[in-house]
């Protein structure tokens, strides 16, 4: 899908255009009929010009304010990604409030939580799920006083007050025009650059989310610093799968889309996100690295299932990308046999930028997409500051590093050690003003105006900022052996039959890790092999799975110092699970809730224990509960000397 554009006239400069939506009224009266938006619905695209963009905010603004909503107050957007949701946050901007999106698969209780910490008033709900959620929680959230649906499927038996059909919405906003033809325009001249616009939550890895305040003009100019980093076109194309509540959505399908005039496409079910992707043939992604890394273990997948010459070809034509990629080229040969096809087949073709961003991704991962000619960068950066401010250059990508600071950014690392070991601390444009409600959390964070992250990082000669893992999380062994649990689980994540790992070993005498298989891998594999199971347990509990995935973590094993190898592992009896809150809603694991929840199974492996019994009830997001009796074998690793491994890591330490 291709439109031709104007491309000399892209404001990577903001100037006066310094509010979203003086942004959005500029292209939506320079670019009417170009296109901004795709969705996908009943397997059709369908297109929104700028002018469609406008006159939906437009309607949806003028809507709100005849329901009595203006300055100040502020909208929730609620659901998958859609060009609705995008409306509204930009309808809240309109009106002089402000926007806060909430995860779409969050629990009734974080909900609520995020709609009463930010003084919520409406909530743009996707479909009768969402409104489900929001209708259960009855006063419990006592300031929303409507509820906007944008799929009427399913509503028509609901009787609540603070149900609004969008459609009405609209309806409202239309009539409002007719009285009053520039209202909108005067509430647009009126958006405040320098008032505080977004709410956007942070990861929450340690405890409930905080929300940052993100003012306007200095969100849109981090965002010009970007696209001056990784430039971008006008009618570039864009598809939006990542969560719009985390800030690097923010980034790309808002404030970005709205500088450059990008094509933001959504997609019709996560499920169907692959295929709609290679539909468009999108000029640039960004994907979350367990999205890289079941895109990986899929290729893989289908490897299993290929035929001898297929597998001989595909591992010949890697090789040979690999040696090229080395040498900082790339081999005709291998993306003739192999990588032009692949990349078509992933829907990769176009590409001019890739990125990953949000948590780390181990340089295993990073290398195979280099090879496959994915032009995959490293992202590094936080909501407190606007999303990214460190990414690598186009010419100078280095896998063990996030890249160079913007040209906006500074960043320095502090309190470093002989080796140069610190901790990161920058400070940008975009950087936020504020938390929520929560004052004294800003002062911890910022000083002096420098943003400690709680990142260890350090700096390579080349000026590449490094960073390794939260200082929290690094950790000794009770023998002194320094590591860090999140560059050892990446490691083990490049193999596709693990989906998750999480490292021990802080002041215990060794390394040992709690691993979940991936599912569908997995399961593949042993049907192959014969082996009978009925769901995820049992198949996590079969001897020959366990010494599969031994096989996996002794290849690890073998790339790591003796002291930093893993010594025992289990594979858990479930996945881990943001609703379980063992993940954050970006899929970053919570280390404490782990060492809590599964304390028992922990101690039993530096108990020396074969086996954990397990006797558990999981529960559904559903409401449905399930009982799990099964007992967790410990696989010790033995090395070739014959030592036991854990013996082996006292000795070295």
């Amino acid at each position: 899908m291709s439109v031709q554009h104007d491309v000399a006239q892209v404001p990577f400069d903001t100037g006066a255009l310094d509010t979203f939506p003086k942004l959005l009224r500029h292209n939506a009266r320079h670019w009417p009929s170009e296109v901004a938006m795709r969705e996908k619905e009943f397997g059709i695209w369908n297109e929104f010009t700028w002018a469609d963009y406008r006159d939906r905010v437009k309607w949806m603004s003028l809507g709100l304010r005849s329901l009595g909503i203006g300055v100040d107050d502020t909208i929730a957007l609620l659901g998958d990604n859609r060009p609705e949701w995008v409306w509204g946050e930009l309808a809240a901007h309109t009106l002089g409030g402000f926007s806060i999106g909430i995860y779409q698969d969050s629990l009734h209780e974080e909900v609520a939580y995020l709609i009463n910490q930010s003084g919520t008033k409406v909530v743009i709900a996707e479909d009768e799920e969402q409104c489900d959620k929001l209708l259960e929680l009855e006063d419990t959230i006592p300031d929303v006083q409507y509820i906007v649906y944008c799929d009427p499927r399913g509503m028509r038996k609901y009787d609540d007050k603070r149900l609004v059909d969008v459609e009405d919405l609209y309806r409202l906003g239309r009539e409002l025009e007719d009285r009053e033809p520039q209202a909108f325009d005067h509430l647009v001249d009126a958006t405040d650059p320098d008032k505080v616009a977004i709410y956007c939550t942070t990861s929450g890895t340690t405890s409930k989310p905080k929300i940052a305040l993100l003012q306007g003009r200095q969100f849109l100019s981090h965002c010009s610093a970007y696209l001056r980093a990784d430039p971008r076109q006008p009618g570039d194309n864009y598809v939006s799968v990542l969560p719009l509540p985390w800030i690097m959505e923010q980034v790309y399908a808002v404030g970005q889309a709205l500088i450059a005039r990008l094509v933001i496409n959504f997609v019709e079910e996560q499920e169907t996100m692959m295929a709609d992707l290679r539909e468009i043939g999108p000029s640039f992604v960004l994907l979350a690295p367990r999205v890289w890394e079941q895109i990986l273990a899929d290729v893989q997948a289908r490897m299993m299932d290929s035929t001898p010459l297929k597998q001989a070809i595909y591992q010949f034509a890697m090789k040979r990308a690999e040696t090229a990629l080395a040498q900082g080229r790339r081999s005709t040969l291998a993306d003739w046999l192999l990588m032009k096809a692949l990349r078509d087949r992933l829907g990769f073709s176009f590409l001019k930028s890739a990125a990953t961003g949000g948590a780390a991704m181990g340089p295993d991962t990073f290398r195979f997409f280099q090879c496959i000619g994915v032009p995959l960068r490293q992202l590094y950066g936080q909501t407190e500051m606007g999303g990214a401010y460190v990414i690598h250059p186009a010419e100078d990508v280095d896998y063990d590093s996030v890249g160079l600071p913007f040209d906006n950014a500074e960043v320095k690392v502090i309190n470093a050690d002989s080796e140069g070991l610190g901790e990161v601390v920058a400070r940008t444009e975009g950087m936020f003003c504020g938390y929520l409600g929560n004052r004294e959390a800003y002062e911890e964070d910022v000083q002096d105006g420098w943003m400690h992250t709680g990142d260890a990082g350090y700096f390579k000669p080349s000026g590449h900022l490094v960073v390794i893992d939260r200082i929290k999380d690094l950790a000794h062994t009770s023998t002194g052996v320094q590591f860090s649990p999140q560059y050892i689980e990446n490691k083990l994540k490049f193999s596709s039959f693990i989906g998750e790992a999480v490292i021990l070993g802080g002041d215990r005498p060794y390394l040992t890790a709690i691993l979940c298989i991936r599912y569908a891998i997995v399961a593949k594999w042993a049907e192959r092999q014969g082996l009978a199971f009925t769901n995820y347990t049992s198949l996590a509990s079969l001897p020959e799975v366990y010494s599969k995935l031994a096989e996996e973590v002794e290849q690890v094993n073998a790339s790591l110092p003796e002291a930093q190898r893993i010594a025992k592992f289990v594979l858990l009896y479930k996945e881990l699970d943001a609703d379980d809150g063992e993940l954050t809603r970006t899929r970053k694991v919570r280390r404490s809730v782990i060492a809590d929840k599964y304390g028992d199974i922990i101690e039993a492996i530096y108990a020396d224990a074969p086996s954990v019994d397990i006797d558990t009830v999981i529960r559904f997001q559903d409401g449905s509960q399930s009982r799990v009796q099964t007992q967790l074998p410990v696989r010790t690793l033995v090395p070739e000397s014959g030592q036991t491994q854990d013996n082996a890591l006292r000795r070295a330490s």
